[in-house]
């Protein structure tokens, strides 16, 4: 964003701060004065020693750490910009997180290698996108929740979720294939970002009751677009929620580019509007999107209200195996963004750095390909289903016509039988 933009929306922000003080805010800030959202941002960023503006508008460059050629484009505290300063992270946290990176590449091929095959009814894969799947629960603690998109099965495996239990949903089951509650991570949600409100009212909920509790909610670009959009990040904000929300920017909501969704500068600087602060990252940077996710949970955790992350990255492969995404974007553009893969990235430059030998290369290659192995044993794996499930937990009670209906299959099924 330009200089004079963003003087605009400083001049615009400060107008509003003394005003919006009495106007907004949940019950318990409203009842203590000195509570209110927009007295939180105000010490956030005194603890950064910046104004609220600059705490709010995200950094003028894009938050990158290592290059495409997998360098280090700056050394850790460099940082030019007050309060986005960003360190590199713990090296045996990055090593972690290439565990999984690999291993997310691997599963994106071995599911779309199931759908040809005809094990999966549908995936929408993230190859290409792996970084911020790995990135989205890397901070998170074990009584966080997650709160993914049907496009997020590998952000959902490195929660924790075994990767046939991610995958059932896609191989058109009626329940998501694992418990919500024991992995604290919602159903991967189909409809268009009904899972922010999902994650901003569990946020609430915790929050009344006193629980330590963050929620990272995921949408993509596309999401940005719906009024679920707003309202998720406008509660969010009003009742200081700890909320991250993570919008995968990855140029295309399904055939619908970018520069047709918004005429924002960014995804992330539409978080100002809300009261609450927005990051734009590489998402192809694993290193620094692990970065930006430790700060932003943390300040999120310390009670510094919502934070919006804008990553920059890139769909490689078709929206869903439905789709033909040759018919509104070209193969040069596709072939561009292999180049600034983050899987490759990654390994160069945990290689270059010494930490990634060629034995350990070989144990998590190994490891990826024994992940990869039992989620194809378990998907090829005949399934005995119960057509009666479907109507068993649509209601507590069941309807009069439910119960008529199931009848009705039942008999069906035992004319069949006999």
């Amino acid at each position: 964003m330009s200089d004079d933009v963003r003087d605009r929306v400083r001049h615009g922000t400060d107008e509003t701060a003394g005003s919006a003080g009495g106007a907004v805010g949940g019950p318990d800030e409203t009842a203590a004065g000195a509570e209110q959202p927009t007295n939180r941002v105000r010490a956030a960023a005194r603890s950064f020693g910046i104004t609220p503006e600059d705490y709010m508008l995200p950094a003028r460059h894009l938050i990158r750490i290592v290059g495409p050629d997998g360098r280090v484009c700056r050394s850790a505290g460099e940082d030019p910009e007050p309060g986005h300063d960003y360190p590199l992270p713990a090296d045996e946290d990055l090593l972690a997180a290439y565990r999984r990176l690999v291993t997310g590449r691997r599963l994106n091929e071995q599911n779309s290698a199931l759908v040809r095959q005809g094990r999966m009814a549908v995936y929408p894969s993230s190859y290409g996108q792996e970084a911020c799947q790995v990135a989205a629960s890397a901070h998170l603690e074990p009584q966080d929740w997650l709160f993914p998109t049907y496009r997020d099965a590998v952000a959902v495996i490195s929660r924790g979720v075994p990767p046939e239990e991610a995958m059932t949903l896609f191989r058109g089951d009626w329940h998501s294939g694992y418990d919500p509650r024991e992995y604290r991570v919602g159903i991967e949600s189909t409809p268009l970002t009904t899972q922010l409100l999902h994650g901003v009212g569990l946020a609430h909920a915790a929050r009344l009751r006193g629980e330590d509790t963050v929620v990272v909610a995921l949408c993509g670009d596309g999401a940005t677009s719906e009024g679920d959009f707003h309202e998720a990040l406008n509660f969010a904000a009003v009742f200081h929620l700890p909320v991250v929300f993570f919008v995968q920017n990855n140029q295309y909501a399904i055939s619908v580019p970018l520069e047709r969704q918004t005429a924002a500068p960014s995804l992330a600087h539409k978080a100002v509007g809300y009261g609450m602060a927005g990051e734009r990252v590489d998402g192809n940077d694993l290193v620094a999107l692990l970065a930006v996710f430790e700060r932003a949970v943390r300040l999120t955790r310390e009670g510094s209200g919502p934070l919006l992350i804008e990553a920059l990255t890139y769909r490689i492969e078709a929206h869903t195996n439905a789709d033909d995404a040759t018919r509104y974007r070209t193969d040069e553009e596709a072939e561009h963004w292999r180049t600034l893969d983050p899987v490759t990235r990654m390994r160069t430059y945990l290689s270059d750095r010494g930490l990634l030998t060629d034995d350990l290369q070989a144990e998590v290659q190994a490891a990826a390909e024994q992940a990869a192995a039992e989620l194809r044993e378990g998907m090829n794996a005949e399934q005995e289903l119960d057509p009666q499930e479907l109507f068993a937990h649509v209601f507590t009670v069941p309807t009069p016509q439910l119960v008529e209906q199931s009848a009705q299959l039942a008999d069906e099924l035992a004319r069949e039988e006999a």
